[in-house]
């Protein structure tokens, strides 16, 4: 090791290796577990099943404290959003189904005022209380049960390549959508 003595090579890989030592270290100071609020009838999410008789499911967006609860089983929209600690100032919750019954694994995103605000401040994407698959934003179709960003984006790119949805049933064109996450979507949304 560029021709020092055994003695130095040893002094130099033992400070090289406390080194290495105090980055890791440092590193796991740094490191902070995701905190949990506690809420009653709500465990941390440590574990990697949920129990029998609830469901875990990561809430995001625009509510006070983003992250990943569990909720007993039959639990609602609404009651998500308050384990969350409740919707910012700026948040659309009525963009969301609060009534809608929680499905274990799922993202529920909360969009601000500003995503759902379409022209004339009307929200672009929701008609009847459905979400209209060929005018929402991504945001909005990250609402739907079982929609996160990867198949929202995959559902715009879908209508701007191939034109917009002629009905609701079309949405299992788009890859990544089939029976079971249509059946659970069906009643939420449009077309044309």
């Amino acid at each position: 090791m560029f021709n020092l003595p055994r003695q130095q090579q040893y002094i130099i890989i033992l400070l090289l290796g406390a080194l290495l030592l105090g980055g890791a270290v440092s590193l796991h100071r740094q490191y902070r577990p995701v905190e949990t609020l506690e809420v009653e009838g709500l465990r941390p999410v440590e574990e990697e099943e949920p129990l029998p008789g609830e469901v875990v499911i990561h809430v995001a967006g625009a509510v006070a404290k983003s992250g990943v609860y569990r909720l007993p089983e039959g639990s609602r929209v609404i009651d998500a959003l308050e384990a969350a600690g409740g919707g910012r100032e700026d948040a659309d919750i009525h963009a969301l189904n609060l009534a809608d019954v929680l499905t274990d694994g799922q993202r529920y995103y909360v969009p601000t005022l500003e995503e759902t605000a379409g022209q004339n401040g009307s929200t672009s994407g929701l008609a009847g209380g459905k979400v209209n698959i060929n005018r929402a934003s991504q945001a909005e179709l990250e609402t739907l049960p079982g929609i996160g960003p990867v198949l929202a984006q995959r559902i715009i790119s879908h209508r701007e390549g191939q034109g917009p949805f002629q009905r609701p049933e079309d949405l299992k064109k788009v890859s990544g959508i089939g029976d079971k996450t249509f059946e659970a979507l069906k009643d939420l949304i449009s077309a044309p």
